[in-house]
């Protein structure tokens, strides 16, 4: 199974390209994301990037033995 991310084009056109061949017959989902959910996600995933600016961890971290 391959997936593809692609935007539609002027008139909703959507072209792609891939490992297939000239008359292979092949079954295409597709699925509309709305783009109002992705930028909620989006902005919420890079709010809580502050959890990972602790030095008191960095040091342990940082001072870890590997293995």
């Amino acid at each position: 199974m391959l997936s593809y991310a692609v935007e539609a084009g002027a008139g909703g056109r959507v072209e792609f390209t891939g490992p297939f061949q000239q008359g292979q017959r092949l079954t295409v989902v597709v699925i509309a994301e709305p783009q109002a959910e992705f930028a909620d996600l989006a902005a919420a995933s890079g709010s809580s990037l502050a959890f990972w600016d602790n030095s008191l961890d960095d040091e342990d971290w940082n001072a870890a033995a590997a293995g």
